[in-house]
Order: C-alpha cells, then sequence, then structure tokens
C-alpha cells in the first residue's frame, strides 16, 4: 500500500480556465530517488490551481480558479485518493492561493479577480462553514493593463502566530491583519513597493526575521526585514534573473537549510538560485528548467519538484546541499497544465 506521505498532489488548470487537466492529479514519490510515478486524477474538479494540506488532518484544500471563485475540501485517503468534505464561495472571482492557519482553525483564500481576502472557519474535522469574513482592497497601480484595480495573489501566515500577509499584485502592497473571533484586523503600516513591481509571493526565511518577495511584472527579488510586531522594512531589491528576454517570476521559496533562495522565471524558463547570506540575495546559478512557464515548486528533502504550466509536465531536480543548484532527474512526468505541486 502506498504511503501517504509519498504521495504528492498537483493541481492545475482545466477546460473552464483554457486548460487541460480535469482536476486534482495524484503521483507516488519514491523516497529512496525521487522519481514521480503517476497515480491518474484523484478528484474530477474545476481549475484546481493551489493546493494546501491542513497542519494535522488528513485534509487536503483547493482553490476553484473561477469567475465565481470557490474552495474545495477533500479527504485525503492513504493511497492518495480524495474524497469530496465540501465546497464554499470565496466571496470573488479567480482565487489563486490559500493557506490554513498554523491552528487548523481557519482557511483564507486570496481572490485574484476579486482583490479580496476571504476567511472560513474550520470544524475539528477540518471541513469549511460558510465565510466569517470577506476584505476588499482598494486602489490600484502604475500598470494600467495588470494593475487597473487590487489582484490579491497570496495570503501568508506566520507560523509563530503574528500577523497574516496578504501579497496584493494590483495595488503594489504587502497588507497584514491579525485574525480575530474570524475577522480580519487591519494593522499599519503596509508595505508599499515600487510602482509597478506587481508583487505576487513572499517567501519567509526559518530565521523569522528575512522576508523575500518576489515582483511579476518588473522581474525582481526585494529584500525585506521583518520586526518584532510583524512589520517588514525593505533592504533593497536585485533582478530576479540573470538572462535576457521575457522575465516574468512566479514561485520564490528558501531552501530547506535556509542557505539559498529560489525563484521560478516564467519566459525564459528557469530556476534562479541565490546566496542569502549577505545584505542582498547574490544571483549564483540559474538553470535551465526544460521548459518556459515554470508556474510553481516545492521541496521534500534534496528533491525539488517542479510543475511548468505550459509545457505540461513536473519535473524532479536533485539539488547539491553545498553549492545549493539543482540538477534535473530521470524524464518529465506528464501532467496537463499543472500549476502547484503538494507534498
Amino acid at each position: 500500500m502506498t504511503d501517504q506521505r509519498d504521495v504528492v498532489h498537483i493541481g492545475g488548470y482545466t477546460r473552464e480556465s483554457d486548460g487541460k487537466g480535469s482536476g486534482i492529479v495524484a503521483a507516488r514519490r519514491d523516497p529512496a530517488t525521487g522519481a514521480l510515478t503517476p497515480l491518474g486524477t484523484v478528484a474530477v474538479t474545476a481549475s484546481p490551481s493551489f493546493l494546501v494540506r491542513h497542519p494535522t488532518l488528513p485534509v487536503l484544500y483547493a482553490v476553484n480558479e473561477l469567475p465565481e471563485g470557490q474552495v474545495s475540501a477533500w479527504r485525503i485517503a492513504p493511497d492518495g485518493d480524495l474524497t469530496p468534505l465540501g465546497t464554499g464561495d470565496t466571496g470573488g472571482a479567480e482565487p489563486c492561493h490559500l493557506a490554513v492557519m498554523p491552528d487548523g482553525r481557519h482557511l483564507i483564500a486570496a481572490n485574484y479577480g476579486g482583490g479580496s481576502v476571504a476567511v472560513f472557519p474550520l470544524d475539528e474535522a477540518g471541513v469549511p462553514a460558510g465565510r466569517s469574513d470577506l476584505v476588499v482592497h482598494e486602489g490600484h497601480g502604475a500598470d494600467p493593463g495588470r494593475q487597473g484595480s487590487p489582484h490579491v495573489h497570496m495570503v501568508s501566515p506566520d507560523p509563530a502566530g503574528g500577523p497574516l500577509y496578504v501579497v496584493d499584485l494590483g495595488t503594489d502592497s504587502v497588507y497584514r491583519y491579525d485574525l480575530a473571533a474570524g475577522r480580519l484586523v487591519p494593522r499599519d503600516p503596509q508595505v508599499r513597493t515600487p510602482a509597478g513591481t506587481g508583487p505576487r509571493h513572499l517567501a519567509r526565511h526559518p530565521d523569522g526575521r528575512r522576508v523575500y518577495l518576489v515582483g511579476e511584472l518588473d522581474g525582481t527579488v526585494t529584500a525585506l526585514d521583518r520586526d518584532a510586531e510583524g512589520a517588514l522594512h525593505q533592504r533593497g531589491r536585485v533582478p530576479a534573473s540573470g538572462r535576457t528576454g521575457h522575465v516574468q517570476p512566479s514561485e520564490i521559496a528558501v531552501g530547506p537549510q535556509g542557505r539559498f533562495l529560489y525563484v521560478a522565471n516564467r519566459g525564459v524558463g528557469t530556476l534562479a538560485v541565490f546566496a542569502i547570506d549577505g545584505e542582498l540575495p547574490e544571483l549564483v546559478a540559474e538553470v535551465d528548467t526544460g521548459g518556459e512557464w515554470p508556474r510553481h515548486f516545492v521541496w521534500s528533502g534534496r528533491d525539488l519538484y517542479l510543475a511548468d504550466q505550459r509545457a505540461d509536465m513536473v519535473r524532479t531536480f536533485r539539488v547539491d546541499p553545498a553549492t545549493g543548484v539543482p540538477e534535473p532527474v530521470g524524464e518529465p512526468v506528464p501532467v496537463p497544465s499543472p500549476t502547484c505541486v503538494l507534498l
């Protein structure tokens, strides 16, 4: 029998979002080699573009990135199969990210099209109830084509219980909120990035102080410091890629040992590696991913799994712990329109 810890779930776009997938796909991971063996579609659902797990329960959550957004909850069987537990309306268009609060009592969803943040209480079984709050951002950015209105792209709870960060591409901002009795309480000041940055995702360093923010529109990485109150202070920024051509960053994450920062760059199709022992990130390597649109990646020990949305594949990389440089392992696994890999 497959061990649930060795099952990978993959979200992606379906026909509702001009994608090729049919729902959530599962694959078995070989813990020795890192290789993935596809297990097929385990949940037929519309455009599950981002997935997360409950911190203590065998429950998976997905956003359904639709004009009338939804979240879906699924119980995970030991073999990776999914049983539906319920759905909820996000109150906004095109939700693209979600997270479970560290205590496992609330699910937070980011509505990209709606420019809003939705809160769902979770019961003891991890099933979402109706929304307890919906906060709608206001404003716009410098790019009329991409920033004509708010576009919430990520919600990032603090593992230590501090403020929730909400990244808004449309308003060039990172907001802070406390969660109290199921409601989001705003905290000042918010971070305003340079005009046209288009912040997409952020990565927290394990030290709890350093934070890195990737700009989708200007192709940059901003280094920030977090103070004792959870406020963020910008130190500076560097290019997200050393390549020429179209650079549109997607995912950003700190490696398991906290020594290197990784950024997936769409367009040029690379995974950039930065040393982060100095004042600002320093580019030390940039690896071709084998596709042009790397959308998301995730770690498992020395293995890194990367989803390329337009190349219809998930690729495994083995990362050298000394240099931080990833090397592809084996052949890519075919997956239609993948956008998220969940371990």
